[in-house]
This record gives C-alpha cells, sequence and structure tokens, in this order.
C-alpha cells in the first residue's frame, strides 16, 4: 500500500481540530476561491457523477482536467469524489496527486482494488444501507478516512436532530479511522458542538448549506469556520 504525506489536513482530521471542508456544487474557480477565503480547510470536486442534491453532472478526468489545473493554482488542500460506476484509472489517480490532491472519495460499492493503489487517500463513503461490518472493513484499509453519507435522500435539507447525531456517534464508535459528516442534512453553525462531540473528525459542507453562489459560499462557510471550535486554518 502507498505510505500518505501527513498533510496540514490530515493532522487538522486527526488530532481533533475539526476543520470545514467544502464540497462545490460546480466546477466554477469563483466558488472555490470564496470557499477558501472563507476559511475552508479543502475543496472537494467531483469526477464520473452526478450529483444529486446540486443536480450537477461531472465529466472524466480528462474533461475535467483544465479545470483541476486552474483549481490548483489557488493552492487550497483539495480532494476528490472519483466517481460512481466508472471511475479513474491509476494512472489517473497518479495524475491527480501530481496536482497536488490529497484523497479520493467514493461510495464502498463503487470502490476498485486498483484505486487504493494509488499515491491519494482513501476516504469511501458509507451509504444509508450501510452495517457495522462495513464501517470496520473500511475503517480497516491503510490510512483512510471515512465520509458518513448515511442519510436517506428523501430526508435530504433537513434539520439535523438527536437521532442524528446518535447515529453519528454509533459510526465513530465503530470505526478506528476518523468519519467525516457531510451535510446532507441542513447543518447549521450552532450543530458544530453536537456534531462534534458526536466524534466526527470534519464537516464536509455541500449544497445543501453551501448555496450555488460565490456570496452565499462566501457569508455561509464562514459562519461555520468562525464559530465557536471550528479549526482556523
Amino acid at each position: 500500500m502507498p505510505l500518505y504525506p501527513e498533510t496540514p489536513l490530515y493532522r487538522a482530521i486527526t488530532t481533533g481540530a475539526f476543520p470545514i471542508i467544502v464540497s462545490l456544487p460546480r466546477h466554477d474557480l469563483d466558488l472555490a476561491r470564496a470557499a477558501f477565503e472563507a476559511g475552508a480547510g479543502a475543496i472537494k470536486v467531483h469526477l464520473n457523477a452526478f450529483h444529486r442534491a446540486s443536480g450537477t453532472r461531472f465529466g472524466s478526468y480528462a474533461a475535467e482536467r483544465p479545470f483541476l489545473e486552474q483549481l490548483a493554482k489557488l493552492g487550497a488542500p483539495m480532494l476528490v469524489m472519483a466517481g460512481q460506476e466508472t471511475v479513474p484509472t491509476l494512472n489517473e489517480l497518479n495524475a491527480l496527486a501530481d496536482l497536488g490532491f490529497e484523497g479520493f472519495n467514493v461510495y464502498v460499492d463503487h470502490l476498485q482494488p486498483h484505486m487504493l493503489q494509488s499515491r491519494l487517500r482513501p476516504m469511501p463513503a458509507l451509504s444509508s444501507t450501510s452495517t457495522d461490518a462495513d464501517t470496520m472493513r473500511l475503517a480497516a484499509i491503510p490510512g483512510a478516512m471515512l465520509e458518513a453519507s448515511i442519510m436517506d435522500f428523501a430526508d435530504y435539507g433537513t434539520a439535523l436532530t438527536p437521532a442524528d447525531i446518535a447515529r453519528y456517534a454509533h459510526i465513530a464508535g465503530q470505526s478506528s479511522a476518523p468519519v467525516i459528516a457531510p451535510s446532507q442534512k441542513k447543518f447549521t453553525p450552532a450543530d458544530m458542538p453536537a456534531l462534534r462531540g458526536s466524534g466526527m473528525a470534519a464537516l464536509l459542507l455541500g449544497v445543501i448549506v453551501t448555496g450555488t453562489t460565490p456570496k452565499d459560499m462566501l457569508s455561509r462557510v464562514a459562519a461555520f469556520t468562525k464559530a465557536p471550535g471550528a479549526a482556523v486554518r
């Protein structure tokens, strides 16, 4: 297995700093600049996927490469949701690493063996049907982080509940790897103490929270990064 560098982002995730990661609703440099200006600890992009929450279809590595090369020039830590049924080749994953990407993300059902041979740190995502056995199996992947994408699509955009916090806490208790909570529910800055207290290692804010304009991105992400307990980049 590859040895992954201990980057500032990974240290923040694994030492309790509780960084804020932002998932772009579309590949737009102005959105990425706004997120980074607001204090995001990393920017996440997508390949080979239809993103249901934003309604955006993202293309292949070859199709999206011009944007990715421009994004890399911003100097923000970067992660990539690598795909669904189609994922990048090993050479493409390593090309992403050459651009400065730190890790890749796919749902557990789309994780292919060659992906674990790349230089990108794995961040497999649990789904709404994942079991404790799935959590423990994925957490055992060397160097892995987990994304707890456990909400039913019908519940997207609704308020976070105590039952959701309990589910996160259960997953964190089962996982030997750090777990990241994505904003499938409509997280608010007031939710941060409960999310952090559940054992989540970072937040991943997507379109449900960030909105779709640079102005909204800047103000909404800043509300999280300036909240008590958020990591200082």
